[in-house]
């Protein structure tokens, strides 16, 4: 008897899959735990794995083609088994709902810009006459750019009814614009329609919803990371795994927030949500948009136990291999664009988490220090919040215990 094989839900956001690749082929033999394709999710990439024992007799997604969750997408049963009935029978139904994704566009029909006007050449005497006599203007206009050598079609007139008269000539600038000719060229101008991928319709989803429903307010501070700066050089010097700017933030973040726990909470609509363990969120940029990998219990381990979680989830999100366990349960996030020079930003926050910590790039700048001018090394960090859950000095005392252990970096051993 054969057996659908559905798309899964593979994830607690995923609403549907595009087919990656499909490992068996029809007409390969499949046991239990084969891995029949891969898919892309929202996510990652994660593999179908066969759960029936039989000859895949039918694909109905093709590679990089996308399916709803519950879609047929192949079916397994006995070899040389007719399905023909049991396709007519469904065929019809799924293939309506399978929406092409990924496939290879065509090449564009293009077109070349309409032409756009060029300076204007002397017009011959019959061509003048014929041509001034559809024009509105002022018999002195026409004159003026007959002498000028104008195409009167050209100037666009102020006077009554679109008449082109004396000032239009004398403030016309040859080889300008028509605007009827730019709209023309800019709607045949030559473009490509990119699908929309899992991840990047998930994002779109999520996001718009958190800054529509979450009321965000926000706090920016400027800490001086002049000591934690030599405090990293130091520790780099003895650790067994590099340690980055990125990974001090962290720690600092988790400490803090066991400090102020209404910072590490969730709002729940009847209730609020405190959580005792730290589990931060790191945005990660990856080809198709970002995802959010977590390090979990950050306020228990140490910095170079942080350091290395964190870059093998870094090169997972990359290789787009995070397992659901890998991106779930973040109590807090952290997103930081300052390795792009971004010297400060605001964060949409990422719920279930009440707050996203935004990472600016680290700047040398002039401060004032007893009563002197030095250059020391700046951040900005800024902090968004879910008003229902934070109020403004609750963010604010938060900022004010990460800025302490930030500027004395000492308190992160400790």
């Amino acid at each position: 008897m054969a057996e659908f094989i559905r798309m899964p839900k593979m994830s607690d956001t995923m609403q549907h899959g595009i087919i990656s690749r499909w490992i068996k082929q029809v007409g390969d033999r499949v046991v239990a735990g084969d891995i029949l394709a891969e898919i892309d999710t929202d996510k990652a990439t994660m593999e179908l794995e066969a759960f029936e024992e039989g000859t895949l007799l039918y694909i109905g997604v093709a590679e990089q083609s996308a399916a709803q969750i519950n879609d047929i997408i192949a079916i397994i049963g006995a070899p040389g088994e007719d399905i023909t009935a049991l396709l007519a029978a469904t065929n019809a139904a799924t293939n309506d709902k399978v929406a092409p994704m990924a496939k290879d566009l065509d090449p564009l029909s293009v077109q070349p810009p309409a032409r756009v006007n060029q300076p204007a050449t002397p017009a011959t005497d019959t061509q003048s006459s014929l041509s001034l006599d559809r024009v509105l203007a002022s018999p002195l206009a026409k004159k003026i750019a007959q002498e000028k050598g104008y195409d009167i079609r050209q100037i666009e007139g102020s006077g009554e009814a679109g008449r082109v008269v004396k000032k239009d000539v004398i403030h016309f600038i040859p080889g300008r614009l028509d605007p009827a000719l730019i709209n023309t060229a800019l709607s045949q101008s030559s473009h490509q329609d990119l699908p929309i991928s899992a991840m990047r319709q998930t994002i779109a989803q999520v996001l718009t919803e958190s800054k529509m429903h979450i009321p965000h307010f926000y706090l920016t501070v400027s800490i001086n990371m002049t000591k934690i700066v030599a405090f990293r050089a130091e520790l780099n010097q003895h650790a067994s795994a590099k340690i980055s700017i990125n990974d001090l933030i962290i720690k600092a973040a988790a400490l803090a927030l066991t400090e102020h726990p209404k910072i590490n909470s969730s709002w729940l609509n009847d209730k609020i949500r405190s959580y005792r363990d730290v589990h931060i969120g790191v945005a990660v940029a990856v080809e198709d948009g970002l995802v959010v990998p977590v390090v979990r219990f950050v306020d228990r381990k140490p910095l170079v136990a942080i350091s290395k979680e964190f870059k093998m989830l870094h090169e997972q999100a990359q290789r787009k291999k995070l397992t659901a366990q890998d991106y779930t349960g973040a109590t807090f996030t952290i997103s930081n664009l300052g390795m792009f020079g971004i010297e400060s930003f605001t964060a949409i926050i990422n719920p279930p988490a009440a707050c996203i910590l935004a990472v600016g790039a680290l700047q040398q700048l002039p401060i004032v220090q007893d009563n002197q001018i030095v250059i020391a090394d700046r951040l900005q960090l800024t902090l968004s919040c879910d008003h229902r859950v934070v109020d403004g000095a609750v963010g604010a005392l938060f900022l004010s215990t990460l800025k302490k252990m930030l500027e004395e970096p000492l308190s992160l051993l400790l």
